[in-house]
């Protein structure tokens, strides 16, 4: 029970905040529009041009992202206020039950009242835990599929051959880039070039710097190339 009390608690203090680099859709990895298009082959076309990106964050990181993830969290704080105010009626209570001026019976009857407010504080933190990451997950997966074509389209017109996602990989808890200089990070330019298509005006709070190529992040996926129109 104080394990489930803890995690009210903590999605009441901050629901979600750490969602939104935790919860990327998945998708299956980027591969050559050509089919059966093989390593071998790429290289023996020419001389192979690589970059790296960071893709998750990029996602996050352009004015879109900024835009949409901060109107989601604006929705979700008077869940998180409610689920705060229900955190503290039952630390109220339970300062209460301990008091030595009650009786046994007044005790066992709060007691009863603050288990019952427990189950449901748990209840409506899980729901809103779930409701929050299925609409976290579905705004990233939409603006994945946008970024990722434009991710394409900077990669061919400026000849890269090949671009590697430096995100690490969940499952494996590693990165699939462990070094990569940044003369290679196409990630500042990728998500200069999709501000520029969406025209989405730059919030007005500062943003964070876009992370290096080589800084470990959460692991995220970049959708599969979509045919070109």
């Amino acid at each position: 029970m104080k394990r489930s009390l803890t995690l009210a608690c903590i999605l009441a203090s901050g629901l979600g905040v750490n969602a939104i680099a935790q919860t990327g859709a998945a998708a299956p990895d980027a591969t050559p529009n050509a089919p059966g298009t093989t390593a071998a082959v790429v290289a023996a076309a020419g001389p192979s041009k690589v970059g790296v990106i960071m893709f998750e964050q990029a996602v996050g990181a352009t004015n879109e992202g900024q835009r949409n993830f901060g109107e989601l969290q604006k929705k979700y704080q008077p869940k998180q206020a409610q689920l705060k105010a229900q955190s503290d009626e039952i630390d109220t209570l339970t300062k209460q039950s301990q008091a030595t001026t009650i009786s046994e019976t007044q005790r066992e009857t709060m007691l009863k009242s603050i288990d019952d407010k427990k189950k449901a504080l748990q209840r409506a933190a899980e729901d809103a835990q779930t409701a929050y990451q299925s609409e976290a997950s579905d705004t990233f997966g939409k603006l994945a599929e946008k970024f990722f074509q434009v991710m394409q389209a900077y990669a061919e017109q400026n000849g890269y051959t090949l671009v590697l996602d430096a995100t690490p990989n969940q499952q494996q808890a590693q990165q699939t880039v462990l070094w990569a200089p940044e003369t290679v990070n196409i990630t500042v330019p990728v998500i200069q070039a999709y501000n520029v298509k969406s025209g989405v005006p730059a919030p007005a709070a500062a943003a964070p710097s876009t992370p290096r190529a080589t800084t470990p992040r959460p692991a995220a996926k970049p959708p599969a190339a979509a045919p070109k129109p």
